[in-house]
Order: C-alpha cells, then structure tokens, then sequence
C-alpha cells in the first residue's frame, strides 16, 4: 500500500508558475515511478510526467520544456515544476504511483487544483 499527498496547487496567471509536491508513504521501495496526471471535467485523465527510480523522466508533449519533474528520496518526494502555464494547464492534477508489481495495484493521490487564467 502506498499513500500519496499532493499540495502547491493554486491560481496562477497565463506564463506564471507553480510547484507540486506530492509526499509518498507506505511501501515506498516498491514503487517504480512517480507522476502527474490532470483531469478537467468532460476529459479523460492524462498523462503529465513521470519520474523512474532510475531518475528517468518522461513528459506529455504538451508540457515538454515547460515543466520539470523532480524527486528527493529523502523526503520520498516528487516535484513538479510548472513555468509558462497556459489556461490549458488548468485541471486536478493527480500524484500517481506506478509499483514494481502488478499485486501491489495502483496508487493514486487526492489531487490539488491549478487553475491558470486571467
């Protein structure tokens, strides 16, 4: 079992920034990766970024060289730093983990809310 808490959401004009955190506990050892998604009502939940134990680092194209995915195993910690938001970012974004095993299900946090408008 994993739990995960997302916070730094906010509302943010068009080209500020914002930065997620989203705090895992639990099994942490089994978790292959860490993510974002985002919902916005009358859409389907969508890729983000995610960020391996590796320190691998993959991003939707939509977000690509505007948002940077990070972690601190310390803190078992992952950071997403949005820049240049555009009123499209707006959504719940959504921590995920993505476990080792298939046994060990998937792991989905609360969300926090990013609005992006003038």
């Amino acid at each position: 079992q994993v739990q995960l808490v997302e916070s730094g959401g906010g509302l943010v004009e068009p080209g500020g920034s914002l930065r997620l955190s989203c705090a895992a506990s639990g099994n942490i050892l089994m978790i292959f990766a860490l993510g974002w998604y985002r919902q916005t009502p009358g859409k389907q939940r969508e890729f983000v970024a995610d960020i391996a134990v590796d320190s691998s680092t993959k991003y939707a194209d939509s977000v690509k060289d505007r948002f940077t995915i990070s972690k601190n195993n310390a803190k078992n910690t992952t950071y997403l730093q949005m820049n240049n938001l555009k009123p499209e970012d707006t959504g719940i974004y959504y921590c995920h983990a993505e476990m080792e095993y298939s046994d060990y299900g998937d792991h989905w946090g609360q969300g926090t809310q990013v609005t992006v408008s003038s």
